[in-house]
């Protein structure tokens, strides 16, 4: 089925230069206020449905949050991201079924709770079952959710095939059924798939990180002493929901001075202080796919020699990783590229022993739906896997800590930064901030 509908922005309009989802077939769900890629869903339901051969897959969707009992910071839902990697349906509470029989017959069905039009006026509408949930989903069999029905239809599907029952998670039960004892796990085979990415979800990553690298060009025009971590903070989740992201994929990180040295500080209280670094690690969230990208500037507009000389030496340590990226490699070979970097590189920087030893994280994770994404650090590299490559060093007794990141796309002749739009060397940091009209010092606090 190819469907186009066509797709008015909620946010503000794109910028020429901002990558958005590719022109593929899409429809726009009801409150999801973007298009879904329909063709790009129905592959990676195919492509499950080859690796598991036979059998049965159960994957449920998220539920809506309790706002009586949480506190949400952005919204109080976001869909379960195996649910919405095979169907792009945002819908809680949702079930989907896919089997393949043993002569190789395929199935999919889509189920969706009953719609509640007095109940939507406090959530939203929903989609509900009928023809408008098969012309935007792409899948053919869409049904209205009962859970005895639901539980009937695994058991038929499971007496059709001699493979496995697969779900994403096997201890959720579903009542008995004659598939007791044939469950089996799929997420990782579905965590495998998510690893190599599709263009459709290299065009959310990479709105997600040209989202990302404007917010830190904002923060760098805007940063100066005086002023506290959080405002800066405010500016950068500004950017993004002025951008257009849903959320921010994890807690921003704007730690300046000491904190710069603490590798998940997210307090952003401190009032920054001239002559203070300031390290901004921070992540869009775009159609449920987040960036992550760290920068560390001098809050004043200018490094001192000393910042330089770690900047420049955590930098090269950075180039000499993404220099060694190509299919084959693994994330921890290119760990050790980077510590090798830093052993021989040091010279007297830090005294008498390596600056390794300030350098007290992993070099990378895998990118994707999650900051930390999933998949098996242990595979080599292949073209459409994205990771972070993030050196850093950590030196307390001098309040100094610097981090740079950067996400990359592994290609076949090599690597792609997807994050180059961000200022990175000495160079470009100091000319941004200093040709921009910021203040040079204040800042207004509790």
């Amino acid at each position: 089925m190819r469907v186009l509908i066509v797709l008015t922005l909620l946010a503000a309009p794109l910028t020429a230069q901002a990558p958005g989802p590719p022109p593929e077939a899409v429809a726009e769900l009801p409150g999801a206020g973007r298009p879904v890629a329909i063709e790009a869903h129905q592959a990676r339901r195919n492509a499950l449905l080859d690796r598991i051969g036979i059998g049965v897959v159960v994957v449920r969707a998220a539920s809506q949050s309790d706002l009586e009992r949480l506190v949400v910071q952005d919204n109080d839902f976001r869909q379960d991201d195996y649910f919405f990697y095979l169907t792009g349906v945002e819908t809680p509470d949702a079930w989907l079924l896919l089997s393949v029989t043993d002569d190789g017959a395929r199935d999919v069905v889509l189920y969706l709770p009953k719609r509640n039009p007095s109940r939507e006026q406090w959530t939203g509408r929903k989609l509900g079952s009928g023809d408008d949930a098969v012309r935007l989903t792409g899948i053919d069999a869409v049904r209205e959710l009962e859970l005895d029905d639901l539980g009937r239809d695994i058991d038929i599907a499971v007496s059709r095939t001699s493979g496995p029952l697969y779900m994403t998670d096997p201890a959720r039960e579903i009542g008995a059924g004659s598939w007791q004892g044939r469950l089996k796990n799929v997420v990782p085979i579905l965590d495998r798939m998510r690893l190599v990415k599709d263009s459709v979800e290299l065009a959310v990553l990479r709105r997600a990180i040209y989202i990302t690298t404007e917010a830190h060009k904002a923060a760098m025009r805007t940063a100066h002493p005086g002023m506290y971590e959080y405002q800066l903070e405010a500016t950068i989740e500004y950017t993004f929901r002025n951008m257009g992201a849903d959320r921010v994929g994890f807690p921003s990180i704007v730690g300046s001075g000491p904190n710069s040295t603490v590798l998940h500080y997210d307090v952003n209280r401190r009032q920054m202080e001239d002559g203070d670094l300031v390290l901004m690690d921070i992540g869009a969230e775009y159609g449920q796919y987040t960036a992550d990208v760290t920068r560390t500037i001098p809050v004043g507009g200018q490094f001192t020699a000393r910042q330089r000389e770690i900047y420049n030496l955590v930098l090269n340590t950075q180039r000499a990783a993404l220099e060694s990226i190509r299919p084959g490699v693994t994330v921890r070979e290119l760990d050790q590229v980077a510590r090798s970097y830093l052993a021989r590189n040091s010279g007297n920087i830090c005294g008498t022993q390596s600056c390794e030893r300030y350098f007290i994280h992993g070099l990378s994770h895998w990118l994707g739906m999650r900051v930390h994404d999933v998949g098996d650090y242990s595979l080599p590299l292949e073209p459409g896997m994205v990771l972070t490559i993030e050196p850093g060093l950590y030196i307390p007794s001098e309040d100094l800590g610097i981090r740079i990141e950067d996400d990359v796309r592994v290609t076949e002749a090599g690597y792609e930064i997807l994050s180059i739009g961000a200022p990175k060397t000495i160079e470009e940091i100091e000319s941004l901030m200093q040709s921009s009209s910021r203040p040079k010092t204040g800042g207004s606090g509790p």
